[in-house]
């Protein structure tokens, strides 16, 4: 006797019982291709969203149960056998098509893609709609496998020698079972909306206004963490007392300079995150040691490099930098790690690089490895959005708070105990509540340090003369007229009337510019026009620096070619001015000792620094004024640089002197990177400071030159 396919909606059953019906016009068959078509309407129109993701993979799944059904069926005839493997097939060719318009899509086609609650609830719903009356819940897959390497990187794998010691001599890792929550399979209403968009539009709009910072508990009367020697602002002990409470996962986003990483490694000691992994930029290893010593004296670390031969496989602290963790990502999953702490977390904004696979896996690892425990887990970027809200996307994921493209349960909890769903007017502000409150800590200087001096940004225009200003100006002619070139093309072909101006058309031929110029290894292109801007501005920018380091001081000068670098130094030296530098290809003893030159000795009136290679985790406090020769292509690199003097400790007012060739691109790439600041300022303060576009910074500067064009403006 079948049952009604509701009083299955939330348990399992013990037996499968599928009627079967005409091939051609009922049954499972005709409910996947009415889904297929839905899912390949979405992705003709453009992005595909998460809930037809979902869509996507249930198809193939039931597509894989069907196949294997019709196949094997014995009531069926070999001429319905025939029917349903040909419409199978032609079901199949459409979600090929629908994966080559979106390449993400692929990964959901393999078996071994995880399945989602969110994805069992619909494979049911369509096996109800086509007239399956029981339907047995799939089981989970089986255990996670923990250690797995990616076979593209397995041949890289090293294992030093002190791991395997340790590894041998803790085998304490086993997994706590009796800890874990397993979950009530409760009915939530918003099991069936999706979430992540409207989660991100609160962020992107600012909704319900405010800093995006969680409620903290009170410091202490007394400062009870800091070692002998050394004093915490008020704002770090407030974050390191909500560790005491039993807070677990942070991204943590204060603004450069407030002390995030004095914070990570007490916020460790606290909670006995012990062994703790810190996965940072190369620049920076060498910093964190020093911070694990100064802060908390009787923990070790031991900072990874090469092959790590020379580790210390019994430290508290393991340091190691994106770029090599794909060939340690092996034996980093047999140490038993109790906390995580993503350096520079914007790092791993792109989900499809390898830098931020490597750190995802590593994170669910150790959430993986002790269920029922909370391990500590921070993300550490005062610029956590650097184009888009998506960019918060990676981080939450590391964190936990996410499971791909759904609110994992911690977060659904949250957000259910609104109850409102994204249909109600207030849902988005507590939506943006409900992510805040799982551990987003924003503090700003002008809110914690009244003590910090302000900072100002001023804009130095430079004429660029001679023959080098003549091809920089003549390079800009020509991109102009292969950009209109280009979009007269596509006017003509869409059947457009001469001097239509689209403006989404104009930003296609700005981003197929882009990357056109990223793939080609010679040709004028935007990249090379700031590049020889940057080598034009080098000695004016010098001059001025030089001029700056006699009348007030000690002087930052940023660069981002090395060109630019040796044209500067050559240029401070012909004028008698001792400098020191930072370069990507120092070793950490020589960056170190011209940090500690520029700061102690009185006679380096100059440091040079790449922005690349200094941009993060230094401090230059001997100094309140940077002279940037060249421009970032991101607001939050601008940031980070000037930030490297802007810090607690600093005793002065900083100024940042921007160097800007005047009647070039490079005047409205100043204007942009001012621009992009209005997201970050929207989404983490509850500014309603405009965003602009979402685009990178050059694309738009591309999308502004032909408008102009297009509109007589040149």
């Amino acid at each position: 006797m079948s049952r009604h396919p509701r009083a299955h909606a939330g348990g399992a059953t013990t037996s499968t019982s599928r009627q079967r019906r005409p091939v051609d016009n009922t049954g499972v068959i005709p409910q996947l291709a009415k889904a297929a078509r839905e899912v390949e309407a979405a992705a003709q129109r453009g992005r595909v969203s998460p809930s037809n993701r979902i869509k996507f993979q249930v198809i193939a799944l039931l597509m894989r149960e069907e196949r294997q059904k019709a196949k094997e069926e014995p009531s069926l005839t070999e001429s319905e056998r025939a029917e349903a493997l040909k419409r199978l097939d032609g079901l199949a060719s459409i979600l090929a098509k629908t994966a080559a318009r979106d390449t993400s899509l692929i990964a959901l086609l393999q078996p071994e893609a995880p399945v989602s609650e969110q994805a069992r609830a619909l494979r049911k719903q369509m096996l109800f709609a086509g007239g399956v009356d029981v339907v047995v819940d799939e089981a989970p897959s089986g255990p996670v496998r923990l250690e797995v390497v990616p076979p593209e990187i397995a041949e890289r794998q090293v294992v030093p020698v002190s791991v395997t010691a340790r590894v041998r001599s803790n085998p304490f890792h086993a997994p706590r079972l009796d800890l874990a929550t397993p979950s009530n399979g409760h009915y939530s209403a918003l099991s069936n909306w999706e979430l992540l968009g409207p989660i991100l539009r609160a962020f992107e709009t600012g909704a319900g206004g405010g800093s995006a910072s969680m409620e903290l508990p009170q410091a202490p009367r007394f400062d009870r963490l800091s070692p002998t020697g050394r004093e915490l602002m008020p704002h770090q002990v407030r974050l390191l007392e909500s560790v005491r409470q039993g807070h677990r996962s942070y991204l943590l986003a204060d603004e450069p300079g407030l002390g995030k990483t004095a914070q990570s490694v007490l916020a460790a000691s606290i909670a006995d995150a012990y062994p703790l992994l810190c996965v940072v930029p190369n620049v920076v290893k060498t910093n964190w040691a020093r911070e694990v010593e100064r802060w908390t004296p009787r923990r070790r670390a031991t900072v990874i490099s090469g092959d790590g031969r020379d580790i210390d496989a019994f430290a508290d602290v393991f340091v190691v930098n994106y770029e090599i963790l794909d060939r340690h990502l092996g034996w980093l999953q047999k140490i038993g790690f109790k906390g995580m702490v993503v350096d520079e977390a914007h790092f791993i904004k792109n989900l499809a690089s390898q830098r931020s696979r490597l750190v995802m896996q590593l994170a669910n690892h150790i959430r993986g490895r002790v269920p029922g425990e909370d391990p500590l887990l921070m993300a550490l970027t005062g610029t956590p959005l650097i184009n888009d809200v998506d960019d918060f996307k990676a981080i939450w994921q590391f964190l936990g708070w996410l499971d791909g493209d759904r609110p994992a349960p911690a977060l659904m909890e949250r957000l259910e105990e609104n109850g409102l769903v994204p249909s109600d007017a207030g849902f988005l502000a507590a939506a943006r509540r409900s992510v805040i409150d799982m551990g987003i800590v924003r503090r700003r200087k002008i809110d914690v340090a009244a003590d910090l001096p302000s900072k100002r940004v001023v804009d130095m225009p430079v004429e660029l003369d001679g023959d080098v200003g003549r091809s920089v100006r003549a390079a800009e002619r020509a991109l102009v007229a292969r950009l209109l070139e280009r979009y007269e093309r596509m006017i003509k072909a869409a059947g457009l009337e001469p001097g239509t101006i689209d403006d989404e058309r104009v930003r296609m031929i700005a981003r197929q510019e882009v990357e056109e110029s990223k793939a080609a290894s010679s040709g004028e292109s935007i990249f090379t026009m700031l590049r020889k801007i940057g080598g034009a501005k080098a000695e004016l920018a010098a001059e001025y620096a030089g001029q700056l380091a006699r009348s007030a001081g000690k002087v930052v000068f940023f660069a981002k070619h090395i060109e630019v670098m040796d044209r500067a130094e050559q240029t401070f030296a012909a004028n008698d001015i001792r400098t020191v530098s930072i370069r990507g290809d120092q070793s950490a003893t020589a960056r170190q000792a011209a940090i500690d030159a520029f700061q102690k000795d009185p006679e380096v009136q100059v440091i040079v620094c790449s922005l690349l290679a200094a941009g993060v985790g230094i401090n230059l406090q001997a100094s309140s004024d940077v002279v940037l020769a060249e421009l970032s292509w991101t607001a939050a690199e601008q940031t980070q640089a000037i930030d490297r003097v802007h810090r607690i400790g600093q005793e002065e007012p900083v100024t940042a002197w921007r160097i800007v060739a005047s009647q070039t691109i490079d005047a409205r790439i100043a204007e942009l990177i001012d621009a992009k600041q209005g997201l970050a300022a929207r989404a983490l303060d509850g500014s309603d400071e405009a965003t602009g576009s979402s685009d990178s910074i050059q694309v738009d500067a591309l999308a502004s030159l032909l408008l102009d064009a297009l509109r007589g403006g040149r």
